[in-house]
C-alpha cells in the first residue's frame, strides 16, 4: 500500500466512512491534535529510559487512538463498532493520578514547567493535550462528542502534569516555583 493517494491533494481528508472534509474542519482539528499529543507522549516515553512510566503509557497511547478514531467517524453504525473511552478508562487514570501524587509533596505554589527531560516533555505533552481538549470542545459545539472523550482528556491533562511532578521528583530534580 502507498503512503500518499492523492486524494487530500484538493485540501479535503476522508473521515472513517465516507465523508470527506476540508482540513481545517473542526473535527480535523480535533483528531489531529489528539494524534499530536499521542506523538508527544511518544517523545516522552522515549526520555523514560528507566521506564519508570512505561506501564501507563502502554495504556494510555492505544485509549488516545481510540479518542482519535471516534472523532473521525461520522458513520453512527461504524462508530458503534469502535473501541470507545469509557468510565473506566476515566477512572484508571485517577487511579494513577492517586498512586504517583502519594509519593510527592503536597504543591502549594506554582511551579514552571521544566526539569528533568521526561518532566519537561510531560509538561509539553501537558500542554498538548490541553490543546486537544479545547479544539474537542470546539467541536461539540458543531457535533456530538461523547461527554467521556472531554473528561478523558481533562484527567489525562491532569495526570501528565502530576507525572512531570513525580518524573522530576524521582529524578531528584527539584521543582522551579512561581513565584520563587
Amino acid at each position: 500500500m502507498k503512503i500518499y493517494t492523492r486524494t487530500g491533494d484538493d485540501g479535503t481528508t476522508g473521515l472513517l466512512g465516507a465523508a470527506r472534509v476540508r482540513k481545517h474542519d473542526a473535527r480535523v482539528e480535533a483528531y489531529g491534535s489528539v494524534d499530536e499529543l499521542n506523538a508527544a507522549l511518544g517523545v516522552a516515553v522515549a526520555f523514560d529510559p528507566e521506564r519508570w512510566l512505561a506501564a501507563d503509557f502502554a495504556r494510555i497511547q492505544p485509549a488516545l487512538f481510540q479518542v482519535g478514531a471516534e472523532l473521525a467517524t461520522t458513520d453512527e453504525t461504524m462508530l458503534q463498532k469502535l473501541a470507545r473511552v469509557s468510565d473506566d478508562d476515566i477512572t484508571a487514570l485517577e487511579g494513577v493520578i492517586d498512586r504517583l501524587e502519594n509519593d510527592l509533596p503536597p504543591l502549594t505554589k506554582f511551579i514552571l514547567p521544566g526539569g528533568s527531560a521526561l518532566a519537561a516533555h510531560l509538561h509539553l505533552a501537558r500542554t498538548v493535550c490541553r490543546r486537544a481538549e479545547r479544539r474537542v470542545t470546539a467541536l461539540s459545539e458543531q457535533a456530538h462528542v461523547d461527554v467521556r472523550v472531554v473528561k478523558y482528556l481533562n484527567r489525562l491533562a491532569d495526570l501528565l502534569f502530576v507525572m512531570a511532578r513525580w518524573a522530576n521528583h524521582r529524578a531528584g530534580v527539584p521543582e522551579t516555583t512561581w513565584p520563587a
